[in-house]
């Protein structure tokens, strides 16, 4: 008996390690790979695949994303979340922010290439869809959550994998400056609450994450978001 227990302490210990080092591999190998945005979520997915099949012999089902649990209402529940998000941001946390720090700015070069371009702000709000809404949610709210809660076992672990998550998102978007990571942890939060809201449906995360961006994307194309 103790020889078993050993060998299952040694066997979470692995599974710990490997949770670890993948939920690393997702946050660092969109920033230093050197992989264009077609590409590293491809690679990224891929890993994760491998690491849900073959080590915690789960499905994609399992953190929270399948077709089968699609939703119209996730749709225009998305909708309506986006809009009250942009407002919220827009008269209450960017004035508090702003008297908070001054002289700060968010990031948004990376966007430039959308003004005044009708074919990029097309292609750009695709790419929010594909990758802000289904790629950064599989993997940041369902992937590394859940593999957060499976090492923070016991009554507080919904909680505390929820906190981390929400900081590990903000900071992945490090490059738009400390205040594009704090307006990114906060959005962040919101569409994770409605992923566990609905039981779980990532479905939710998804579309108020890409009508989120949707808006954000259309302000920066028309010169009103600099």
């Amino acid at each position: 008996m103790h020889r078993d227990i050993l060998k299952t302490e040694s066997s979470n210990a692995v599974k710990t390690f490997l949770s670890i080092f993948t939920i690393a591999f997702c946050f660092f190998i969109p920033h230093y790979a050197n992989l264009t945005i077609f590409i590293y979520p491809i690679v990224v997915l891929a890993v994760v695949w491998l690491y849900l099949k073959y080590i915690s012999k789960e499905s994609f089902s399992d953190i929270f994303f399948s077709f089968k649990r699609f939703q119209v209402k996730a749709i225009w529940i998305g909708i309506i979340a986006a809009i009250l998000l942009s407002l919220f941001f827009r008269f209450v946390w960017d004035p508090l922010i702003n008297s908070i720090l001054p002289t700060g700015k968010i990031d948004l070069s990376d966007f430039a290439s959308i003004r005044n371009s009708p074919v990029n702000y097309i292609i750009i709000l695709l790419l929010a869809l594909l990758v802000g809404g289904f790629y950064e949610e599989i993997i940041f709210h369902g992937f590394i959550f859940t593999r957060l809660e499976k090492i923070f076992k016991g009554k507080w672990a919904t909680s505390v994998a929820f906190i981390l998550t929400t900081i590990i998102f903000g900071l992945y978007h490090f490059q738009q400056g400390i205040k594009g990571i704090l307006l990114t942890a906060i959005a962040g939060a919101v569409y994770h609450v409605l992923i566990l809201k609905f039981n779980r449906n990532l479905w939710y995360g998804v579309f108020v994450h890409a009508f989120f961006d949707f808006i954000g994307l259309t302000l920066i194309y028309l010169g009103k978001l600099s």
